[in-house]
């Protein structure tokens, strides 16, 4: 599957197929996949800004929950697909020329890996660039053993928009300005994360958890947010929720279910030929948030497959970043 423009030529394509092989034959869910949710660009090297950007630990001492096994990895595991995640942490990018508000980034997946190379370092840079504080978010995976495996990713989110809000004077931001975006399954934590911020997914530990999880706006880049069918990335759901998942876990954790007042603007972006993720995801939150008289906006674009990032250059996908911008900038103008 193709799914943006191939910068890396037939080798990038050779080592992705060979590497989703892979990792299909390790982990059950990535092989009930509709289609892979990796573009070539994804198993580029982790990039210089990444491994110069700070990392701040989301939890001091061991994260909640128990019972993480490290997985195995295929061969020449690529970098930057981070998996066996036991000290999630947040990889902090400054801007040369602070606007004074705070970006958390998602990466996508399946819920299998992270993906830190172009949803993650790409978008943060360039973000960046236009003056955001930028954090990408590390989070733990739910099919590592955690006993509570739909809620370990939720914990982190939620940690992670409190751990920004409370170093604000620290890193130059307003509380009050904090966003979020996130990518495919990391849209799907995104989504979680803005339905459930008052959700009590761990204990409280310190003065960081009496601020609130939830953020000024949101961004949500071709999402997965049904965890049913026939619209739901199977692998994502699989490996959030398990085979078998008890149906009110499922409701939990269907975030076109639990939008209310209380979910903050949210901006969404599909490819209507993704074939991994189809767009009536993202039709479904909107619908959601229409009902619910939520701020939202929507761009659905003809061709873009899934996983494009930041999007192939000259195609329209790649308008989206500058319409988010426009977007995020006039809802936290309102903050």
């Amino acid at each position: 599957m193709e799914t943006m423009a191939d910068h890396n030529g037939i080798g990038a394509l050779t080592r992705r197929t060979a590497f989703l092989a892979g990792l299909a034959a390790l982990t059950p869910a990535a092989a009930t996949a509709r289609a892979p949710l990796v573009s070539p660009s994804g198993l580029a090297p982790l990039s210089e800004g990444w491994k110069r950007a700070q990392s701040l630990p989301l939890w001091d001492g061991a994260p909640p929950d128990r019972g993480f096994k490290a997985q195995p990895l295929p061969p020449d595991y690529p970098q930057g697909f981070i998996r066996n995640v036991t000290r999630p942490e947040l990889r902090v990018f400054r801007p040369s020329q602070p606007n004074g508000r705070a970006l958390l980034v998602m990466p996508g997946g399946a819920y299998t890996f992270v993906v830190a190379t172009h949803e993650g370092a790409g978008v943060a840079e360039e973000m960046a660039r236009s003056g955001y504080t930028v954090f990408v978010l590390v989070y733990r995976l739910p099919g590592e053993g955690w006993a509570s495996r739909w809620d370990v990713p939720l914990q982190d989110a939620q940690r992670a928009v409190r751990l920004i809000k409370a170093r604000a004077q620290t890193f130059g931001y307003s509380p009050q300005s904090v966003a979020v975006l996130g990518f495919s399954a990391g849209g799907h934590l995104a989504a979680s994360l803005i339905t459930a911020a008052s959700e009590k997914v761990y204990v409280a530990r310190d003065e960081v958890d009496h601020q609130d999880a939830n953020p000024a706006a949101a961004g949500l880049i071709y999402p997965v947010i049904t965890l049913t069918p026939p619209y739901t990335h199977p692998g994502s759901a699989t490996a959030l929720l398990g085979s078998n998942p008890d149906p009110a876990i499922v409701e939990r954790r269907s975030p076109q279910r639990r939008v209310s007042a209380s979910t903050p603007p949210t901006f969404l972006v599909h490819a209507l030929d993704d074939p991994a993720v189809p767009y009536q995801n993202s039709a479904l939150m909107l619908e959601a948030l229409k009902a619910a008289k939520v701020p939202a906006e929507a761009h659905f674009f003809e061709e873009g497959g899934h996983a494009f990032g930041l999007g192939a250059p000259g195609a329209p996908a790649s308008l989206w970043p500058a319409l988010f911008r426009l977007w995020l900038d006039r809802r936290l103008s309102e903050t």
